[in-house]
């Protein structure tokens, strides 16, 4: 579903101007950001739900989810102010300086966006607990609704009102900003759903006070090395995106990246459910003092997500060119570099698959300080160099007088070829740190 609502929406936005989809390409830097931010509250619920809930600790697995409600609704607005405040600042950062009309675009997107994260905060953290006691499925249908009302919503305010002959569809015309205001709204109402939900279940009720100093701790002990490793991953991909800011017409490949990813999804978000279960049946074992069940799991749900994503890699390695074009309007230059990113990503997407259960599984057991490392190695040790050399020529200058030393000069190629060659590695290194398994005696 998520997949579908992904597609759909990049689909709505590739029918705007070029200078709509190359704010929409900087703004997915903030909103991963952000929305890696509170899935960082999330994994420390799962990890201390999943694991009281696997020692039939009742009252334990209540609180730590009543407690984790209470830090994710504070940290959404610390989030939302804090996006807010930083929007036109990164906008012009990531942005082409020449793109002025791209930069206003962006920073209304986040703006708009960032009245969301309180309610993505809490749907995050209310679904992480779910997910600790082993109930996904009510999870899912909320999302279906969430999903469904910002598909409407995504209609209603990008476009104006048209014709159709037989009835005048309403419209607000708000183009990309439309977009953000459908994301929040959807968002709200889902969070809404949750907390009314959650008190049907063994959770119980959710009401707002502060969070007590010790569970606080007890959650950002698991939660800040997740948070780190989720800022450095964006990070990553905003110096990544410099990079392909300076390469020739690098407002278009920013475009390209960010449909991109989109498509890319329906590859890896089998990946993302599985790394999900995964997290939580280990937490779950170690709680039930069995870490071989937890270990066994654990590669079960890694082999099945290797699988699964072999099965899609390779018709999408295929049919990306279809894909594409279906979901733009007739931008060839876009069209031709999404393909080629599509395509090189096709060919590491199974080492992601790996990467995305084995590190969702340490961070299960609340192992989240590992998992960071790994991404400090392979994104900021190898795919931002990678991306500056392999994209740039030597001597091409960088801004603040600064020039590249040396450089293959291959342009968006070989961005996109650094790339998959880190997300390869990437997934390498975690089945190499989750054998070694140190997870199984983390304390939470």
């Amino acid at each position: 579903m998520q997949v579908v609502n992904t597609l759909l929406d990049r689909g709505f936005i590739g029918h705007l101007p070029i200078e709509a989809l190359t704010a929409h390409g900087g703004s997915t830097n903030v909103m991963f950001l952000m929305f890696s931010l509170a899935v960082s509250i999330a994994t420390g619920a799962t990890a201390l739900v999943s694991r009281a809930y696997g020692a039939g600790e009742r009252r334990e697995y209540r609180k730590a989810s009543r407690e984790s409600f209470a830090v994710a609704v504070l940290f959404g607005i610390i989030l939302a102010v804090a996006t807010a405040i930083v929007s036109p600042f990164a906008a012009r950062a990531i942005l082409p300086a020449k793109d002025l009309e791209a930069i206003r675009q962006m920073t209304a997107f986040c703006l708009a966006y960032a009245t969301g994260l309180p309610a993505i905060c809490v749907i995050q953290t209310l679904a992480g607990s779910l997910r600790g006691i082993g109930d996904t499925k009510s999870p899912m249908v909320i999302s279906g609704l969430q999903i469904l009302l910002h598909i409407v919503l995504n209609y209603l305010l990008i476009f104006p009102s048209r014709d159709l002959g037989w009835m005048r569809l309403p419209g607000a015309g708000l183009g990309l900003v439309g977009a953000a205001m459908a994301l929040s709204a959807s968002a709200w109402v889902s969070a809404v759903i949750y907390v009314a939900y959650v008190r049907r279940t063994k959770l119980g009720a959710m009401s707002f006070r502060l969070p007590e100093t010790e569970y606080t701790k007890r959650i950002l002990r698991i939660a800040v090395p997740a948070a780190m490793m989720a800022t450095l991953r964006v990070l990553s991909l905003t110096a990544f995106t410099l990079a392909l800011a300076l390469v020739p017409r690098g407002s278009e490949a920013i475009a390209a990246m960010t449909l991109g990813f989109s498509i890319e999804s329906i590859m890896f978000m089998p990946s993302f459910g599985l790394s999900a279960a995964a997290g939580a049946l280990v937490g779950q074992s170690l709680g039930m003092q069995r870490p071989d069940r937890a270990e066994r799991l654990a590669w079960t749900a890694g082999h099945y997500a290797a699988a699964v994503t072999i099965c899609l890699a390779v018709p999408i390695y295929f049919g990306a060119p279809a894909i594409a074009s279906a979901l733009l309007n007739e931008k060839t230059f876009v069209i031709r570099e999404t393909v080629v990113l599509l395509r090189y990503l096709c060919v590491t997407e199974l080492f992601f698959a790996y990467a995305m259960v084995m590190i969702g599984a340490m961070q299960g057991a609340g192992d989240t300080v590992r998992p960071m490392w790994i991404s400090v190695f392979a994104l900021w040790g190898l795919r931002v160099p990678f991306a500056f050399f392999f994209a740039l020529e030597p001597g091409q200058p960088l801004g603040q007088g600064l020039t590249m030393p040396v450089g293959l000069g291959l342009g968006a190629d070989g961005a996109w070829m650094a790339m998959a060659l880190t997300q390869g590695i990437q997934g390498v290194m975690a089945m190499i740190l989750f054998k070694q398994g140190a997870w199984k005696t983390k304390k939470v």
